[in-house]
């Protein structure tokens, strides 16, 4: 008799397990079920085993798993960790009858089973795959379109190589700890972007990770008020924990992903067949993915409309990710969770793959996506007219990490103020061939005095007015618009004087602002107290290059593989003067410069101050910035 009530309670919290929840009342015991007809020895023994071990992780978690604790749509997640609920508390039901995630309240982190145990759990708990089929499979229609839209009719093997190859990977350098290791190439759009994330979550949001639910921007707001204060985050990467780390990556995940989805769905893919770690490498030897057809044989997906359980499944299949398909799966879900259609739309250009020709590097548009959640090609502010019912697409608002490039440095573009300015001190830097990472501890290197406020606001308005591609001109029309959208009042021979050409050109407007009071909207302050900011900011580059090692003492230098990290102190004078201004035109008039049709607007170069291209990037967002380093030079490719 104890033997089969023993059974008998294995093969209740199986079908505890399967169906999400235990019923309300204990079942009345009943004699053992026979075996399905036609079952060989074989099967029966395999289903045995799979109902003791099941018991076997049900029991495990319960032992560890909070007083409330929800398990994840069974239509939807991975068959990873099986959490039961108590009988008093309901069972989730499917991802689309839940409330929004606006609507759900956020947990504290104690309510979370930890990591440790959910893997522990995942070995434990053997399921056969090829019998239960997790995901739903691509059409082929839409799995070539989704193959012509990223990668076109023509991508080499080389550039498939870079795809195929390059996982989502911290690095194991303790003095980078914090940061995505790249080996290829093309993918870097994918990883920097991917990188500014986990370092919001890991500089701001470090004691909340365990929470399922702290992407939701309802909680963002919250703590982004609370860092408006002095406080700072730490420097100190090399304590960070694999368990943090991990949970930090699928926290930004999750919030790129709804971001590209609208916020209101995430859609997650993966590899059909891959669920447990020990799986992953195995099981994607030998995989091709070469075509169209090859990736719809494979490639599975999922939809969520929680973020607590997209946070599930993700953190549950974090090895797949981290396997050398990685950062085209991630690529593949933002695409997927924003709908290609809409992706198209996005578009000026959806002829265009996504990855560009012949080098393979993601698009500024994969980098817009995953940064403002639209595939836009242009990185100004909103969208620029060209008239006959024609436009061009920009960043359409607020976005929470930023975007600098060396290409406005060299006049070829003009990123706006959303990307200039995000909600935290985090950017991804863009060269002609590279992307990499800046961000500074503290947001209040954001901060801007009343002046510098006054100057932003004015920079909008005519920038929202410029018809030239950032060139830096406007139409006389266009500029009495920024005068009544700005408040300011020129005298009128003053006026006179700048409409005249019939195009007004930011550089002399802007010394008229400098001559102007400032209660007549102008620059100029009787004061004097401009303010100097002084402050310290990171660039992290995570391609791995061979470095020398100069700590061993095996008598020469061994080659290693590995990221970098530097450290720069960021000084920015004071805005000038009108009279400091033309005092250093005629200084550089009097100097005899080498090109003096050019006016630099940069204070005296001192002995202190160094430069490299990453500072050109840094003037794009603070004008005149000096910035001295210690060791290497920054490298942005």
């Amino acid at each position: 008799m104890g033997d089969r009530d023993e059974e008998e309670e294995l093969q209740m919290a199986l079908r505890m397990s399967l169906h999400g929840s235990p019923p309300a009342q204990p079942e009345p015991k009943r004699s053992k079920p026979p075996s399905p007809a036609g079952e060989s020895p074989e099967a029966e023994a395999r289903r045995k085993q799979r109902e003791l071990m099941a018991a076997a992780a049900e029991k495990r978690l319960r032992a560890v798993a909070p007083p409330v604790a929800v398990a994840p749509p069974a239509a939807v997640a991975p068959p990873a960790a099986v959490v039961v609920p108590p009988p008093s508390q309901p069972t989730a039901v499917v991802a689309e009858q839940t409330s929004s995630p606006e609507d759900v309240k956020v947990e504290s982190e104690s309510t979370v089973v930890p990591m440790e145990d959910v893997k522990e759990a995942e070995v434990e708990l053997e399921v056969d795959v090829g019998e239960e089929e997790k995901g739903e499979e691509l059409h082929p229609e839409l799995a070539e379109k989704l193959w012509l839209m990223v990668f076109g009719s023509g991508v080499s093997k080389a550039v498939l190589a870079q795809w195929s190859n390059q996982g989502i990977r911290f690095s194991s350098d303790p003095e980078t700890a914090m940061g995505l290791v790249q080996h290829e190439g093309g993918p870097c759009g994918v990883l920097a972007t991917v990188q500014a994330y986990v370092l919001k979550y890991l500089l701001f949001f470090s004691d909340n990770l365990g929470n399922p639910e702290v992407s939701d921007p309802s909680f963002a707001l919250g703590q982004r008020r609370f860092y408006q204060s002095s406080f700072a985050a730490r420097d100190d990467f090399s304590s960070l924990t694999e368990d943090g780390k991990t949970r930090a990556l699928v926290h930004a995940m999750v919030e790129i992903l709804f971001l590209c989805g609208t916020g209101k769905r995430a859609v997650v893919a993966f590899i059909g067949g891959v669920i447990r770690e020990q799986k992953v490498d195995a099981a994607l030897e030998g995989l091709s993915v070469e075509s169209a057809i090859d990736f719809q044989k494979v490639l599975r997906i999922s939809t969520f409309t929680s973020r607590k359980d997209a946070f599930t499944m993700l953190l549950a299949n974090i090895p797949l990710f981290q396997s050398r398909l990685g950062a085209m799966l991630f690529l593949i879900s933002s695409l997927l969770s924003r709908g290609l259609d809409c992706i198209q739309a996005d578009r000026d250009d959806p002829s265009q793959p996504l990855v560009t020709a012949p080098f393979g590097h993601a698009s500024q548009e994969i980098v817009n996506l995953l940064l403002c959640g639209e595939a836009v090609p242009n990185v100004f502010d909103g969208k620029m007219d060209l008239g006959g019912g024609m436009s061009l697409k920009g960043i359409p608002n607020d976005v929470e990490v930023g975007f600098l490039t060396l290409l406005e440095s060299l006049n070829l573009c003009k990123v706006g103020q959303y990307l200039k300015c995000p909600k935290w001190p985090i950017w991804v830097v863009g060269s002609e061939s590279h992307y990499t990472v800046l961000f500074a501890l503290n947001p209040n290197v954001q901060e801007e005095n009343e002046l510098e406020e006054r100057e932003s606001k004015i920079r909008r308005a005519f920038d929202a007015q410029d018809q030239s591609g950032g060139g830096g001109f406007i139409a006389v029309e266009g500029f009495q618009q920024v005068l009544r959208d700005t408040d300011i009042t020129f005298p009128s021979d003053k006026l006179d004087d700048l409409c005249n050409a019939g195009v007004i050109v930011w550089s002399e407007f802007w010394q008229a602002l400098l001559q102007l009071d400032k209660r007549a909207g102008g620059m100029k302050d009787p004061t004097g107290l401009m303010g100097k900011k002084q402050f310290t900011i990171y660039h992290f580059n995570g391609i791995a290059k061979s470095v020398l090692n100069g700590s061993g003492n095996t008598g020469g230098s061994t080659p290693i593989q590995r990221p970098r990290i530097c450290k720069l102190n960021v000084s920015v004078p004071p805005r000038w003067t009108q009279d400091e201004y033309l005092a250093d035109v005629v200084s550089s008039s009097a100097s005899g410069s080498k090109n003096d049709s050019v006016l630099s607007l940069a204070p005296p170069v001192q002995t202190a101050c160094q430069h490299a291209p990453l500072v050109d990037c840094i003037r794009t967002r603070w004008p005149r910035a000096a910035c001295s380093w210690s060791g290497d030079v920054p490298s942005i490719v």
